[in-house]
């Protein structure tokens, strides 16, 4: 009876501490960003390594309905002449995936060679290739940037225009050069034709990176988050792995981009690993009495069942516990940074990038169909 009893303890409390975050909604946040990635692009590529956390941040801060969507990356990189010519220099890097690591692990690896630039062509094959929601209020983005005329190539854009808007997906352009130069190379109408956004911005300029004096307490915090992270079956050690090379490349960048990365970590809503990781994978539901001996980390091998509830339970607990500290000094380190970017634009200067466009844009857009930014204060 005691030994019922206690495991029927263990299976509520793991009950409990799995039903941290906020409720779950049916809808989705997609967005498909397209990389120019020419020759000329470097500039673009960094600033987007530099801003990706940034943008997870912030599409991981919408709500519908109180309830957090699901929030889906894709990326394609066109214009450059190491890809194929009869693929329209054209490649899908990324299908839509919720897979934070994997999609940073792309992000990372692209480099920049020659140029054939078929905005039209890359455009369609996202249209056609993605896995794109059919639900007209769900959020879904295409970000294109790039730097030469958008009316290159085989595909007419005006028709891959057309395509997007009959879906509800809203084309969005960014032009890396003079606003009105872009103009001119009609990046604005390749956005306007969809009721998207157009913006421009110099690629080569270095990201306005704002140090606080939270982001090294938040970084502490990530370091215990992630060692209660256990990788479980064939997935397991290259995950775990691969979770620890995106910190290093985060960190790589920028102090700001590593706590911007610990930050989307600290999201159970956005930050899930049930593929790889063992508290993910059973709070997803999977069964840990019928996982076999080998599929297990080595922390939970030999141990009975209630042994490996009790640690199961143990180490979301301090997955929580980690997560919430970082959550309180990210609220902190946002006043900070809201209140210095208020005393640099007092100055007159301009913080405007890859990425502040891209999230400008992003919360414009749903707040339009329905969604709402959740308003996180101190505790």
């Amino acid at each position: 009876m005691k030994k019922i009893f206690f495991s029927t303890l263990l299976v509520l409390g793991s009950a409990i501490l799995f039903a941290q975050g906020p409720p779950q909604s049916s809808k989705k946040v997609q967005v498909a960003i397209l990389f120019d990635t020419s020759n000329s692009m470097d500039g673009l590529i960094d600033q987007a390594k530099s801003r990706i956390w940034s943008i997870v941040n912030e599409v991981s801060s919408l709500r519908y309905g109180g309830a957090a969507p699901t929030i889906e990356f894709a990326i394609y990189e066109y214009g450059n002449d190491g890809l194929e010519s009869s693929d329209n220099y054209i490649r899908q890097v990324l299908d839509l995936s919720t897979d934070l690591d994997e999609i940073s692990q792309k992000l990372f690896a692209l480099t920049t060679n020659g140029g054939n630039e078929f905005c039209g062509a890359v455009i369609k094959e996202a249209l056609d290739k993605l896995k794109w929601s059919n639900d007209p209020s769900d959020l879904k983005m295409i970000y294109i940037a790039g730097n030469e005329s958008f009316d290159q190539g085989p595909i007419n854009y005006k028709k891959s225009c057309n395509s997007a808007k009959a879906k509800n997906i809203y084309i969005n352009t960014i032009f890396c050069g003079d606003y009105q130069q872009g103009i001119n190379l009609f990046w604005k109408d390749g956005a306007t034709c969809s009721e998207g956004d157009y913006f421009n911005i110099d690629s080569d300029k270095e990201i306005a990176h704002i140090d606080t004096p939270y982001d090294s307490q938040i970084q502490i915090y990530n370091d215990s988050l992630n060692t209660t992270y256990y990788g479980y079956g064939s997935l397991g050690r290259e995950k775990k792995m691969l979770q620890m090379s995106e910190d290093a490349n985060a960190s790589g960048q920028a102090s700001s981009v590593a706590t911007e990365r610990a930050m989307a970590k600290s999201k159970s809503n956005v930050y899930r690993n049930d593929s790889w990781d063992l508290i993910d994978a059973v709070e997803g539901g999977k069964d840990l009495s019928k996982m076999k001996e080998e599929e297990l980390p080595d922390e939970f091998k030999g141990k009975t069942l209630e042994e490996k509830e009790a640690l199961l339970v143990e180490k979301k607990q301090d997955r929580n516990r980690y997560q919430k500290k970082i959550a309180s000094l990210a609220v902190e380190r946002e006043n900070f940074i809201a209140n210095e970017r208020k005393r640099r634009a007092e100055l007159g200067e301009e913080i405007d990038d890859f990425g502040s466009n891209v999230n400008e844009s992003i919360l414009n857009r749903a707040t339009e169909i329905g969604f709402e930014k959740e308003v996180v204060t101190p505790e």
